[in-house]
């Protein structure tokens, strides 16, 4: 694959942070990217195996496909979310800059506040919230098992609508994913490292069980659950492949954050793409094996890992298992909410913030916007996690469609990182590009519209999707448009 990567210069690093621009937003020099294609290839091992994804599983099974139909569906997801990763991520690998100056390049200095405050901080900090809290929900079983005590402090007292024993696991599971997130990517590089092996061996170990459990590999793959609806096969593949990329849209449109570290451009589109295929073949056949496997031992339909993992009589079982939900829960909350969310908060304020005091700010409101009473309704938060995945298919399709074919794969560093003490109107990414938001709000409403309107509910298992491509579209449509506009304006004045 030919990368082309930009050097940048000291001399263009100097120039850019004599701009007021902080070390946090500048390129990244080549000796400052040290993520080969190893790192990318473990980066979302841990991302994959959350305990929200196998939920969603268990949701998959409903929808009338045969166990190893939802295997396939799931795997082949993969396909979608690494191409929109490894494509949306050559800004950052081929220049070094992070996605606040990704975000700037399609939607102008002005113009990029918006989308990068509803990624990096609303989505961001509410998704670390909720992680956060599943995740404590982990810990709560494994002080449970270690302490049965630990599970009856405070009696029945409850502290806005948390109890003492949650609270006390809440706020312990919040301070270990705070300081993974202030160690940024040369910590997560390690971390990820650890944690893939462990991955292997201990959902390919319950895997096993669940098979023994089963009596077999046969009585799972021919297990049948009454669908909740009877929707045409096909469309189902559909409806996963939504499904699956919507938990990717935020990490996916901020993925130069991460990317900006690659040595090449090649080695981060084979890393992910590798990566995060194996994970989700892993992950498609554990995930569907150890839920039915569970639920036929146990003669329940149970499609809460934990709650099955609870049930084991093997006290170090449970707490091995239980450690590594943790681990892959605190993996995913740093690559896809905290370490986003503290490099906006930073490109928002950039005089005033750097990444560690984003990260920081962003974990405190993740805390007291208590995640928990969000948990009590799960209606408003599909709504709100769909509304924020809709908004961010139309980001991530106007990025791309800019990069691509509107800037034909080149960006000038000198006029991106702009003097903002000085007029800059003839400047390329000054102010608002129009354009970009118009097809963002068209295609917005677009996505939206199933969840209004009931003869387009179709669109609602498909938004994610209708968001980007029509986002993609539009804006393509529009700039050649305004184009064909400006050229005529000339030919008559000339």
């Amino acid at each position: 694959m030919k990368t082309n990567e930009y050097e940048v210069t000291e001399k263009q690093i100097n120039k850019f942070r004599e701009r007021g621009y902080n070390d946090d937003l500048l390129p990244k020099t080549k000796d400052r990217r040290n993520m080969g294609m190893g790192n990318f290839f473990t980066l979302w091992m841990g991302s994959i195996h959350n305990i929200p994804n196998y939920a969603a599983v268990g949701g998959f099974l409903f929808l009338g496909l045969s166990p190893i139909n939802v295997m396939l569906a799931v795997f082949l997801s993969a396909f979608f979310v690494s191409a929109f990763m490894a494509l949306n991520g050559i800004v950052g690998s081929k220049y070094g800059i992070p996605f606040a100056m990704h975000l700037r390049s399609a939607y102008g200095n002005w113009g990029a506040k918006l989308p990068g405050f509803l990624r990096g901080c609303v989505a961001a900090i509410a998704w670390f919230g909720l992680q956060t809290y599943t995740g404590s929900l982990a810990l709560l079983i494994m002080l449970g098992k270690i302490w049965p005590g630990f599970l009856h402090i405070g009696g029945s007292t409850k502290f806005f609508g948390i109890s003492i024993p949650g609270l006390i696991a809440f706020t312990i599971f919040w301070i270990l994913n705070v300081l993974v997130g202030i160690g940024g990517g040369g910590i997560l590089n390690k971390f990820t490292a650890i944690l893939s092996p462990l991955i292997y061996v201990v959902f390919g170990g319950m895997a096993i069980w669940a098979i023994w459990g089963a009596g077999g590999l046969g009585p799972i793959l021919s297990y049948h659950i009454n669908p909740t609806s009877h929707v045409n096969p096909i469309w189902v593949y559909f409806i996963i492949f939504n499904s699956v990329i919507a938990v990717w849209a935020a990490p996916g449109t901020s993925v130069s954050d991460f990317t900006q570290n690659a040595k090449s451009t090649r080695v981060q589109v084979i890393g992910q793409t590798l990566g995060l295929s194996l994970g989700y073949l892993i992950f498609a056949f554990s995930s569907v094996v150890i839920l039915i496997g569970g639920s036929i031992h146990y003669h329940i339909q149970e499609w809460n890992v934990l709650n099955i993992v609870e049930r084991w009589d093997n006290f170090p079982a449970v707490i091995i298992c239980m450690a590594v939900f943790l681990l892959t829960t605190i993996s995913t909350n740093a690559t896809g909410n905290i370490i986003p969310a503290g490099y906006q908060l930073t490109a928002l304020f950039p005089k005033k913030l750097n990444y560690k005091s984003g990260v920081l700010i962003a974990s405190a409101i993740s805390f007291l916007i208590m995640p928990w009473k969000l948990m009590e309704n799960s209606d408003s938060i599909f709504i709100f996690l769909n509304a924020i995945g809709a908004v961010l298919g139309p980001v991530a399709g106007v990025m791309i469609a800019n990069y691509f074919f509107i800037h034909k794969r080149r960006e000038d560093l000198d006029d991106l990182y702009m003097d903002l003490n000085t007029n800059n109107k003839e400047v390329l990414y000054h102010g608002v590009n129009k354009e970009a938001y118009a097809a963002t709000v068209i295609a917005l409403v677009l996505s939206l519209s199933g969840q209004f309107i009931p003869a387009m509910d179709i669109i609602s298992d498909v938004s994610w999707f209708v968001g980007f491509g029509s986002a993609f579209l539009i804006y393509l449509g529009l700039k050649k448009l305004t184009s064909r506009k400006v050229l005529e304006t000339v030919d008559v004045d000339e």
